[in-house]
């Protein structure tokens, strides 16, 4: 059995009615961490941005595709949202972003931040290559499937 957006979705329902801090979960090679209040920032930035204070969700790279990889006819690979959310392209406003136009990246590196009811998802690169577009806007709610870079691999 593999977790579904619908599955993760409940398991949030019922952390978030609980008061745990921190849920590990290991279902068929998928490794789910869930944590509640993750650091904040000093100051205003952190009441303005809800990214540094509320639960995030990390999936493990090495078990799970967290976002789809097309690759279109001209050889660029067009990385899409894995589910509808909120498109961030760094951490928090204070911070840079995770990737560039024109920036060369690694696979597993990090390229943006989908949010889902107050939980974080990070994208990460499937492999290496150079980022020559980025279509979605900061902060803008994307579909899935949606294109949010398109690579041009190494």
């Amino acid at each position: 059995m593999a977790l579904n957006y619908r599955n993760v979705a409940e398991i949030l329902k019922l952390i978030d009615a609980s008061n745990l801090d921190t849920v590990e979960i290991d279902i068929d090679g998928m490794h789910l961490v869930v944590r509640r209040g993750a650091p904040a920032t000093s100051g205003d930035a952190a009441e303005e941005n809800p990214q540094d204070t509320n639960a995030e969700i990390e999936l493990d790279a090495e078990h799970t595709t967290v976002g789809a990889a097309m690759t279109r006819s001209d050889g660029a690979i067009e990385v899409c949202a894995p589910m509808m959310g909120t498109f961030y392209r760094a951490p928090s406003p204070n911070d840079p972003v995770y990737a560039e136009v024109g920036q060369v990246i690694a696979a597993g590196d990090a390229l943006c931040l989908i949010e889902v009811m107050k939980l974080f998802t990070t994208l990460k690169a499937e492999q290496a290559g150079k980022v020559i577009e980025i279509p979605a806007e900061n902060g803008a709610l994307v579909n899935q499937g949606d294109v949010l870079f398109v690579i041009e691999p190494a």
